[in-house]
């Protein structure tokens, strides 16, 4: 279902939400990457919910529905943040996350971020993990220069096809459809967001977190962004600067960036939900 929240710049966030089915463990809020938007993690949500997980969903500042309103329906202008741009962004995607609390006050509280909604996910966490009760990062990457891809992520699939994004799964329908959503752009993030805002992403975990929370990292070994040297660097900070003491990293051999639309898709929601049903029992 479709809803919109207004940010403290009167720019209207849409959002989608999904009921869980039967009383809900949880409620997990999705952030999508770079260039794309919320409908496109509709499967994924919608397993979600089946398993008991109130779902919510945004498109972020300059993305999907949200972008097309804030730039007056013109399409070659998504992907770009506007005014506050990364700093505002952020600062939605964690007043969303406020929203997404008050709506399931009795309920624990999942941030569930893919690629660029990781990194940001980090950010957020760095300086508010007290405010969250578990953490996944997909696609996600340690954020330091020689960790973290800023360059072509498509420069060694391009010999795979002609989309220009091959890079995210190794099921060629997902690169045909990416291409086709009127809502996506192959815009890289550093011309979207400009030099300044693509070096604010740059950083690790804080030393000593306010909470002790369970962290699920998930990513492709053929993920240009990072891959498995990146996250397995990105556990070791969680564990060691961090204190957390509940990191799991499973990498997928072979899988590329979006790995909840890869070809092995199901056995990688499997793995989310054994993760998170124990550690979010069902209630009565």
């Amino acid at each position: 279902m479709q809803h919109t929240f207004t940010d403290d710049d009167g720019i209207r966030i849409h959002y989608d939400a999904y009921p869980a089915v039967g009383p809900a463990r949880a409620a997990v809020q999705i952030a999508h990457g770079v260039g794309e938007h919320a409908a496109r993690y509709r499967p994924l949500a919608e397993r979600l919910a089946a398993a008991g997980y109130a779902v919510y969903a945004d498109d972020h500042l300059g993305h999907g529905r949200t972008g097309m309103e804030q730039w007056g329906g013109d399409a070659t202008k998504l992907g770009r943040l506007g005014p506050g741009g990364l700093r505002a962004a952020i600062r939605d995607v964690r007043a969303f996350s406020h929203l997404v609390r008050a709506e399931n006050p009795a309920v624990p509280l999942v941030y569930l971020g893919h690629s660029w909604g990781s990194l940001m996910g980090q950010i957020i966490l760095n300086r508010h993990s007290d405010e969250y009760d578990a953490a996944v990062l997909s696609g996600t990457a340690y954020r330091m220069v020689g960790s973290m891809n800023s360059g072509d992520l498509n420069k060694r699939h391009a010999h795979l096809g002609t989309t220009g994004a091959e890079w995210l799964s190794r099921d060629p329908r997902v690169a045909e459809e990416f291409v086709d959503d009127p809502l996506t752009t192959l815009t890289p993030l550093q011309k979207l967001f400009g030099l300044t805002d693509a070096a604010r992403m740059l950083g690790r975990p804080a030393r000593g977190l306010a909470r002790d929370l369970p962290l699920l990292i998930q990513v492709g070994s053929d993920d240009p962004l990072g891959g498995e040297a990146s996250a397995r660097r990105l556990e070791r900070a969680y564990r060691t600067r961090s204190g957390l003491s509940d990191v799991t990293t499973i990498v997928y051999p072979g899988a590329r960036h979006e790995i909840y639309n890869e070809t092995n898709r199901d056995e990688v929601v499997a793995d989310l939900l054994a993760w998170l049903d124990p550690r979010l029992p069902a209630r009565a």
